[in-house]
């Protein structure tokens, strides 16, 4: 027994030793050591955390915070917070978690842990993205924060590298519905409306998978109102001539366009085709165009059948045609609306010498919309002023169609023949015109009764041969029809 005290003691000693020696740890933000009751809270709560006790980790995190405002741990302790809630997951908890990555943004806008706080907001908005046919306000958000990352953010590439591939997706989720909008319009023939979603997708989104596609029906969408325009019998010939030529002359445009910035997409060879059709010069692209157009296209990849299949089943949208190499759009350019390509059309019918006359814009088509339908039809500009290029006079064009309007007896042409109308002579004195055609009329008369009489002897045998002819004929066609 007294051999073994000695062995207890010491056991007792070293027990107390250990359970009186306060154990410095380490502070992940300041990198110091520290034992004090502030960083035994964070540990706390970095605990619940990881077993997912997300309401005792908020609380002891805000417990910390509000104890100790000037604790080193208050900004990692604020971010945690937003983390709790991103990391819980669910549409109340997202919204709450983009509150508090917004509020420690305010507090702390220069630490390196606000680009990771504006990237999570922007990837919140990116996981809620739907299909491109469904509600698109998460991806505009989402286009947004990412363009944020990148803005002011531009030193942390990390962060920043990732905002921009994101931000490709997102991208490309956005170009999806303008390109389905504006082949609506397009298949609708309401080519106004098509000519101008399809400029603002292309201005605004070129890494688009479909730009090809964009610019060709572009081009198409400019020929389809020229032709509009060639068909309608309410215009002046001039009047048409400066609406078809500045129509043909974007579509051509558009055609370079493809052919210059997307040599190695499918639409290339079709818009050749077009231009020379067109009659217009066929550029020849660059090799650096050619090079970055196939650097684009081998970066982008297609999901495989049953990928494919499993995504007919999932809210978010197919991601995998956005290209992965290029620079994203920052800045949205200038939108183009129906407004502006009405007053193409309309400065097309002015000219260049006369941008202060007037002109009118109307809608037509098949539909007979007016402007207040959802859907307008096709609209062209018409010369409705007498000042207008092509009207010398006060007096409408000659060529013009004018339905149900009647010609007024007392206006009518002095000079115009008027048959059964017996003394006209003599209550018009200057008319001295009408005697003169009268005489030729009367010697083309008598001329015609000439030939007729002395044409009379010939007229039966030029009739047996057109009869003899006409035989030959019938029977050679009864060989070709009939085999017997």
């Amino acid at each position: 027994m007294l051999r073994r005290l000695p062995a207890l003691f010491l056991a007792v000693v070293v027990c107390l030793t250990a359970a009186c020696t306060n154990k410095k740890v380490k502070n992940p933000i300041a990198n110091i050591d520290s034992k004090q009751p502030d960083k035994v809270l964070f540990d706390r709560a970095m605990d619940a955390l990881k077993h997912n006790r997300y309401d005792e980790a908020r609380i002891t995190l805000q417990t910390l915070i509000n104890t100790y405002p000037d604790s080193e741990f208050l900004a990692r302790a604020k971010l945690s917070v937003a983390d709790s809630w991103y990391v819980e997951g669910g549409a109340s908890a997202m919204a709450q978690a983009e509150a508090e990555y917004n509020d420690f943004i305010t507090f702390f806008p220069n630490m390196p842990e606000a680009a990771e706080a504006q990237l999570k907001i922007a990837n919140i908005q990116y996981n809620e993205m739907e299909k491109p046919d469904r509600d698109y306000t998460h991806a505009v958000r989402a286009e947004e924060e990412y363009r944020k990352v990148i803005l002011q953010y531009p030193d942390n590439t990390k962060i920043v590298t990732l905002a921009k591939q994101r931000l490709l997706q997102v991208q490309e989720v956005i170009a999806e519905r303008e390109f389905r909008v504006a082949d609506f319009y397009y298949m609708h023939a309401n080519y106004p409306a098509a000519i101008a979603r399809f400029k603002s997708l292309n201005d605004s989104y070129p890494l688009y998978s479909k730009a090809d596609e964009a610019w060709y029906l572009l081009g198409q969408s400019y020929e389809a109102e020229a032709n509009l325009i060639r068909q309608n019998p309410r215009f002046p010939e001039t009047i048409k001539a400066n609406m078809i030529q500045a129509m043909e002359k974007n579509a051509g445009q558009a055609y370079s366009h493809v052919i210059t910035r997307y040599p190695a997409m499918d639409r290339a060879a079709y818009a050749k085709d077009r231009l020379m059709a067109l009659h217009q010069p066929v550029p020849k692209p660059t090799k650096a165009a050619l090079a970055q157009n196939r650097a684009e296209e081998a970066s982008r990849h297609e999901d495989g059948m049953m990928a494919k299949l499993l995504k007919n089943f999932s809210h978010h949208p197919d991601v995998s045609g956005a290209a992965q190499v290029g620079e994203p759009t920052l800045v949205d350019p200038k939108q183009t609306d129906v407004a502006d390509i009405e007053g193409e059309m309309e400065h097309s019918v002015k000219g260049p010498s006369s941008d202060t006359e007037k002109s009118s814009v109307e809608i037509v088509g098949a539909g007979g919309a007016t402007p207040g339908d959802a859907l307008p039809a096709s609209t062209t500009s018409t010369n409705t002023d007498a000042g207008l290029p092509g009207a010398t006079t006060p007096q409408s064009d000659a060529n013009e169609l004018k339905p149900n309007v009647s010609p007024e007896p007392a206006a009518s042409d002095p000079n115009e023949l008027k048959p059964n109308v017996a003394g006209s002579n003599a209550t018009n004195q200057p008319q001295a015109p009408p005697q003169q055609v009268n005489e030729i009329q009367q010697k083309q008369a008598n001329g015609q009764t000439a030939d007729a009489s002395a044409n009379a002897s010939k007229a039966p045998q030029d009739d047996d041969d057109s009869m003899s002819s006409s035989k030959h004929k019938k029977k050679k066609g009864l060989k070709k029809i009939i085999p017997f």
